[in-house]
């Protein structure tokens, strides 16, 4: 009995890590940055010769572990505050002590620099700045109104950028993706504070619907759907994205159903609805990659080559 105690304990505190550096968050991330790699950035090489990059798989590898440290001192920073917000969440985040999530921090934050070592002296440096904003996200930026949520949004998709400059590749078509992709960010990480305004007001936290109103983070909100639209657009006809084009068309009626719902929410529950719609865009994006068709990108890469 005791054994069995023992091991639905150890079960739980391996949930607990999972859940505190949000590994399915993680592993979508890991999964975004080898596909891009594979149909964006370098699609003149073989799968094969891509994946196996011990280059590629070090920039990968300290992406990881830096977001995991900064989702690790997000919650130390957050413990309060999620226990109004997130109850159930945190009570199983709280099985690791805050001594074991600071000891784990610094831990990853070194073997993301050792990883970024392996490519080069100017990884270590881009790792190591990154892994400062994150802190410094965590510390005092997040509690700035709009601010925060920008920094926020730039954070999440920097690790694509390392991707990119270890290619070389910078494609128009890739800032104009990059465009996109933070403005989904942002407008999901604005939906989440409208979903946490309880324990936000609560903690003392300065966000947009805090300082602002409900009503002036919707308006903002409906800012940057209608910004989206702009590279989606772009994608769409300007550039060969193969079938791709169908995640886009798709997005774009999401949008118009989020919208219709946002400016008809009032509750936790109707922003966790709305919250949920934009994870849907992002993951479906992630895995829409693959409709991209190879073939019309080497051409291009051929054509435009003297």
């Amino acid at each position: 009995m005791r054994l069995l105690r023992k091991n639905r304990l150890l079960l739980l505190k391996l949930l607990s890590i999972f859940s505190v550096v949000r590994g399915y968050n993680i592993l979508i991330i890991v999964l975004a940055q080898y596909l891009t790699s594979v149909y964006i950035l370098a699609p003149e090489k073989p799968v094969i010769k891509v994946l196996t990059d011990g280059n590629l798989f070090a920039i990968v590898a300290a992406s990881a572990l830096a977001i995991a440290s900064g989702y690790i001192i997000n919650n130390f920073y957050d413990s309060e505050k999620d226990l109004i917000n997130r109850p159930r969440k945190s009570m199983l985040d709280r099985l690791i002590s805050q001594r074991t999530k600071l000891t784990a921090y610094f831990i990853l934050n070194f073997a993301s620099v050792v990883f970024a070592s392996y490519v080069s002296f100017r990884a270590v440096v881009f790792f190591s700045v990154y892994i400062f904003g994150l802190w410094f996200y965590s510390h005092k930026l997040k509690r700035i109104p709009l601010l925060g949520n920008i920094v926020s949004s730039v954070l999440a998709i920097t690790p694509f950028f390392a991707v990119f400059v270890y290619y070389g590749n910078f494609a128009t078509v890739i800032f104009v993706h990059a465009v996109f992709l933070f403005l989904i960010i942002l407008i999901r990480d604005m939906v989440k504070d409208l979903e946490n305004i309880r324990g936000d007001m609560a903690q003392a936290y300065h966000t947009v619907p805090v300082v602002y109103g409900e009503k002036i983070s919707k308006y903002i909100i409906t800012l940057l759907a209608f910004l989206t639209w702009g590279p989606t657009y772009l994608l769409i006809t300007s550039f060969e994205i193969g079938h791709m084009d169908l995640f886009f068309y798709g997005c774009f009626v999401l949008q118009l159903l989020f919208l219709f719902l946002m400016w008809r929410a009032s509750s936790k529950k109707d922003y966790l609805i709305l919250h949920n719609i934009l994870k849907l865009i992002i993951v479906a994006g992630v895995f829409s990659i693959l409709l991209i068709d190879i073939g019309l990108v080497i051409n291009r890469l051929i054509n435009r080559s003297p």
